[in-house]
């Protein structure tokens, strides 16, 4: 393991030093004169529900107090993954989802199957825990005990080696983690920012950030682009209320044909959003009327899902295009159905 600390330590030289770049661009200030031109809307209740997951056949997995639902096309709601060999974990914690969304790859000793889910287990011993597409789960990954794990995402391009990218606070920084198909780890990013939430692989036709790993922080507002060498740069600066529990949260980028897109409302006592226990949902129309395009990002705040657009070329635009319920509390990652 020396040498993933040789790699960690200039990672994090890299990361810090690319953090002192140019200016991000900043979404223009929200005011009740100018409401954005989408709104997030209530679409089904779910108690307990943290963060969702697309599948290849157009359904979704859902975590939700502690278990996975499916939710398919029509809107019906069934229980995933139970039984001896299924998925349970502690309720009240942020159990956040990763699908796998490629082929397996040329060469390799062993691959990822598509549809494969991958949920963090924060605890004393970080897991990344593995389900199957038929709903069986196990042990894929323990991680260096005394992290929180807050953040995962599956590399679909290959930049990162098509590997899951997970992130962990540790000592009040950001460390992120690749791990391969045969579970195995490494550092890619090490003393980085903090960031949590919805964290996601950019595409290919993301402009200079394609296949960079993008992870927003609530604390500050901005989004961040991680590239597979450590390098971190802020690609977008939101004016969006930032802060623990307010500030950016969820992440997802818009495919081609999408026609809805889906985000996580969390219930939680006693907060200044305390949620709804609901899924929200922004559809085409809706989509259509704020200008938004397939491969753009949205990324939404915690705190009211307060929605930016960001569209990156060599340079990136954004802009305020969404607002949810005032009381909603965003977790997790926006997906999409197409």
């Amino acid at each position: 393991m020396r040498w993933f600390r040789l790699i960690a330590l200039a990672a994090a030289a890299i990361w810090v030093a690319a953090c002192s770049g140019s200016p991000a661009p900043t979404a223009a200030p929200t005011t009740d004169a100018a409401p954005p031109p989408a709104s997030w809307a209530k679409f089904r209740h779910v108690p307990g529900v943290v963060d969702l997951a697309a599948r290849s056949d157009g359904s979704f997995l859902v975590a939700a107090a502690g278990r996975l639902l499916l939710l398919r096309p029509d809107g019906s709601l069934t229980m995933f993954a139970r039984g001896a060999a299924g998925y349970q974990t502690a309720t009240g914690t942020e159990p956040y989802l990763a699908t796998v969304t490629s082929v397996p790859v040329a060469g390799e000793q062993c691959s990822f199957v598509q549809d494969t889910v991958f949920a963090i287990q924060p605890g004393v011993l970080p897991e990344v825990i593995m389900i199957s597409p038929q709903g069986t789960s196990r042990t894929f990954a323990v991680l260096p005990p005394g992290r929180s794990l807050n953040g995962i995402a599956f590399d679909g391009t290959g930049r990162f080696g098509h590997r899951l990218l997970v992130t962990a606070r540790w000592r009040g920084r950001t460390t992120v983690f690749g791990i391969g198909c045969d579970g195995q780890w490494s550092v890619v990013a090490d003393n980085g920012p903090l960031v949590e939430g919805g964290i996601v692989v950019a595409p290919a036709t993301f402009g200079r950030y394609g296949g960079d790993l993008i992870a927003p922080d609530e604390g500050t507002g901005r989004v961040y682009a991680v590239t597979p060498s450590g390098a971190v740069v802020t690609l977008a600066q939101s004016a969006l209320p930032a802060g623990g529990d307010i500030g950016l949260e969820s992440a997802g980028f818009v495919p081609a044909g999408a026609t809805t897109a889906y985000l996580a409302d969390r219930f939680s006592a006693g907060n200044k959003h305390p949620g709804d226990d609901t899924i929200l949902s922004l559809p085409a129309a809706q989509l259509t009327r704020a200008g938004i395009r397939a491969g753009d990002l949205l990324v939404a705040t915690e705190g009211g899902a307060k929605t930016i657009d960001v569209r990156c070329a060599d340079t990136c635009t954004v802009r305020y295009v969404a607002a949810g319920p005032v009381i909603a509390h965003s977790e997790g990652h926006i997906v999409f159905a197409s």
